[in-house]
């Protein structure tokens, strides 16, 4: 797996390569980097620091994201299926229309994140922090929701997810289910 620096892969991004697959950039910092439409498909992106980065419409398809730091990045309608963000800060990032169809979002930090019609399908999201995120139409059929926290979530229909007597609810009480 390649290995790039930060000014390697945005020289490169901005000569017009979008084909970043199955690339190494641990722990590299893109802060406010604009990579939309990139893919990253397969690559190993952990603990990399995007904040307040553009990563609309990008592959970010079964990408190794663990401890990423995501926090107000722009993620809409990007696909993060099967993606790892275990532990990642994904805090007021916007995924609308994102694909997160069984990514692993446990222990995420989600507060404030908007997930309009974004697909959590069979998502795993155990102990993730979702207070006050916008969760209008998203999906999250067999979504696993074990110690999961929706305190002033909005629009959520957990009706089809796997929820528990440890999930917070947005009213912030737990349910004996």
């Amino acid at each position: 797996m390649q290995h790039l620096s930060a000014e390697e892969l945005l020289a490169q991004y901005a000569s017009g390569k979008r084909d970043f697959a199955q690339i190494n950039l641990i722990k590299v910092n893109l802060f406010e980097a604009n990579l939309s439409e990139v893919n990253f498909n397969q690559s190993n992106l952990q603990e990399v620091y995007l904040p307040y980065a553009n990563l609309s419409q990008a592959n970010l398809c079964q990408a190794q994201m663990e401890a990423a730091q995501l926090s107000d990045a722009k993620l809409n309608q990007a696909d993060l299926s099967a993606a790892n963000l275990q532990n990642a800060n994904l805090s007021r990032a916007s995924l609308r229309y994102a694909n997160l169809q069984g990514a692993d979002l446990s222990g995420a930090n989600l507060q404030g994140a908007d997930l309009y019609n974004a697909d959590l399908s069979c998502a795993d999201l155990r102990y993730a922090d979702l207070t006050g995120a916008n969760l209008e139409e998203a999906k999250l059929e067999e979504a696993q929701l074990t110690g999961t926290n929706f305190y002033r979530a909005k629009k959520v229909d957990l009706s089809k997810a796997k929820s528990d007597r440890t999930t917070i609810f947005p009213d912030g009480y737990r349910r004996d289910t």
